[in-house]
Order: structure tokens, then C-alpha cells, then sequence
């Protein structure tokens, strides 16, 4: 009974032996894995670097842009308040030639018989200057 206590704590050694190698084996290939994802983890890191300088770059680039954007803007605004401004005043000019227009338009016809009048008088002054030429011409 001896030898079987003694078989059974030679199996229970070889059975230990074998776990403490079958642990160690995982705990290598753990190893293995963990300096792999440090790694990464540190490549991951310098390509985070360099996208954080190039969107600190982005940012400075926009809002340079938009205060040239804002700047710009403003030069705009007053254009249009300046072309605002001259169509006001052409505006202004086309109700005042509208109003002298139909000023010259209601003189003229008040005084549509006096024009007639002077009219014929000029054809008149006219036809005698003609004859007056012609008489002249003839002595």
C-alpha cells in the first residue's frame, strides 16, 4: 500500500509538473501578446501626435480664415451700401425727370395756342426773309 501512496504522489508531481509548464507556456505566449500590444499602443500614440499638430494647424488655418472671411464681409457690406445708395439716388433722378417732364408736357399744352402762334409767326418771319433775300438779289 506503500508503493501505491508512493505512485500516487509521483503522479500528482508529474500532473503538477505538467501544470506549472502548461502555465508557464501561456504566461510566455501572454507575454508575447502584451509586448505586441505595447507596441502598438506606442505607434498608436505617435500617429495621435501627429494628427493633433495637423488639427492644431487646421484650426489656426480656419480661423485665419474666417477673420479674413469676416474682414471681407465687412468690405462687402459697405459696397452695397454705397450701390444701395446710388440706386437711391438714380431713383431720386428718375422722379424728378418724370416730374419735369410732366411739367414741359402741362405748360406745353396750357400754352398750345401761343406755340401755334409763335410758329406761324416764325414761318411768316421766315417767308418774308426769303422774299426780302429774293428782292435784294434781284436789284
Amino acid at each position: 500500500m506503500i508503493i501505491i501512496l508512493y505512485i500516487a504522489a509521483l503522479i500528482a508531481a508529474i500532473a503538477f509538473l505538467i501544470l506549472c509548464i502548461s502555465i508557464g507556456r501561456t504566461l510566455f505566449s501572454l507575454k508575447e501578446i502584451l509586448n505586441s500590444i505595447a507596441g502598438t499602443a506606442a505607434g498608436i500614440e505617435k500617429q495621435m501626435e501627429g494628427i493633433t499638430r495637423e488639427t492644431t494647424s487646421l484650426l489656426e488655418k480656419t480661423n485665419t480664415l474666417a477673420e479674413d472671411i469676416t474682414h471681407k464681409s465687412e468690405k462687402l457690406n459697405t459696397v452695397v451700401d454705397a450701390v444701395k445708395n446710388i440706386g437711391t439716388s438714380v431713383n431720386g433722378l428718375n422722379n424728378s425727370i418724370n416730374k419735369i417732364s410732366s411739367t414741359i408736357s402741362t405748360e406745353v399744352e396750357k400754352n398750345e395756342e401761343k406755340i401755334a402762334q409763335v410758329v406761324q409767326w416764325g414761318n411768316i418771319a421766315i417767308e418774308l426773309a426769303d422774299k426780302w433775300k429774293q428782292r435784294k438779289t434781284t436789284k
